[in-house]
């Protein structure tokens, strides 16, 4: 799999500094002193993730562990297969079982206060990876994406299909007026990134809303209504169903669907198909995403979802990476955003990274001259492993 090839940009360093930062962290010594090594020992950094049912997580828990070893540390990578208490259990048990340091990417950010408590009194830092934890002021540093950005980036794709804005959101001459018939997706509301996705879109979208330019015909344009639980695509496939049999069933045609992850655009596509549209003259909506899994950049190329957004997760762990080495080093991470992420009792300080959106035109350049994926992995739609 070409993301196995783990982002190489910074690596030397990281293997280079390795030992001293081992050393140095040996017996938890600095900020992460309290993880219950015995002098000498390699330290151990605790990795838990959501879920293994997104290729997207498990790609982000293989680089976050092989950087990390790469790094000389030991690893304990847990999966909670998007169960809350399981969650909460593998987190107690790299506590008790002497993790030198945590990174969480929280399946409820709200959900593990026990957890951070307990990791805050045994002086081990907690590192926020991607789905920021909440409601807590024991959260030591955010890795992430500008996710904002992400949203914004997601309805320009939107309206790059209907033909009202250029790729990257550039004016075009001689725009069409529209109205076009758009229905609205959000993720699961217990994830703080939903929130951030859908307002950075709902920043773009909003001005054509306010002229008639784009109409939701359903009126389910709040995110309450438009969320889905866990971010799974039979969710996702079956609101899409019902839309189509309540809203667009005299006639009416669909021409665009905000999406913000390809497992759910691959949902609502399905539901699209059945319904009949990519057929005769009944043309597929513009349907947009974010994760660039492999099947969706396959559906892109062959003009069946319009885009995605491109999130390179290797470098997402590379500086979860980063961060832990210095918290192990006694130092603190270098933060590039100490505004945005509010947490409900802090602003958590963060290091954001940027995304792009691909579309069939730049498949090549965003994602295959990158080693994210190969060719033939895009030709066939599948991880080569």
């Amino acid at each position: 799999m070409a993301r196995k090839l783990w982002a190489t940009r910074g690596l030397a360093a990281l293997a280079t500094g390795a030992m001293a930062v081992s050393l140095a962290a040996c017996g938890g010594g600095g900020a992460g002193g309290g993880g219950g090594n015995d002098e000498g020992e390699t330290p151990m950094v605790g990795v838990a993730m959501p879920t293994q049912t997104s290729e997207r997580w498990i790609a982000d828990g293989d680089a976050v562990e092989k950087g990390l070893k790469e790094a000389g540390y030991d690893v304990d990578l847990q999966f909670a297969g998007d169960d809350i208490p399981t969650q909460q259990q593998q987190v107690d048990n790299m506590i008790t079982g002497g993790a030198d340091a945590l990174i969480i990417a929280a399946i409820d950010g709200t959900a593990l206060g026990t957890q951070l408590d307990a990791a805050q009194a045994a002086d081990i830092p907690v590192i926020s990876y991607d789905r920021l934890i909440r409601d807590s002021d024991t959260v030591d540093f955010y890795v992430s994406f500008d996710n904002f950005k992400v949203g914004q980036q997601q309805a320009t794709s939107v309206l790059a299909g209907l033909g009202l804005v250029g790729p990257e959101g550039e004016e075009v001459a001689d725009a069409p007026k529209g109205p076009f018939n758009v229905e609205l997706f959000a993720g699961s509301l217990d994830d703080n990134n939903a929130h951030f996705f859908w307002d950075g879109a709902m920043d773009v979208l909003q001005p054509y809303f306010d002229d008639g330019t784009i109409v939701v015909p359903s009126g389910q344009t709040d995110i309450e209504q438009a969320a889905t639980l866990r971010w799974q695509q039979e969710t996702a496939q079956k609101r899409m169903e019902d839309l189509l049999t309540e809203t667009y069933n005299q006639g009416e045609v669909l021409d665009g669907v905000l999406s913000p992850y390809d497992g759910l655009s691959r949902g609502i596509i399905t539901a699209l198909q059945n319904a009949g549209y990519g057929e005769g003259d009944k043309p597929l909506p513009v349907v947009s995403g974010q994760d660039a899994e492999i099947a969706s950049v396959k559906m892109i190329a062959d003009g069946v979802q319009y885009a995605t957004i491109f999130k390179d997760t290797r470098l997402l762990a590379e500086q979860a990476v980063i961060a832990t080495q210095a918290y192990l080093n006694g130092e603190e991470p270098e933060a590039n955003d100490t505004e945005s992420y509010d947490n409900g009792e802090i602003i958590v300080p963060s290091y954001l990274l940027d995304s792009v959106i691909v579309y069939k035109e730049n498949i090549n350049e965003a994602l295959v001259e990158t080693g994210y994926w190969t060719e033939e992995e895009v030709a066939s739609g599948q991880d080569a492993g």
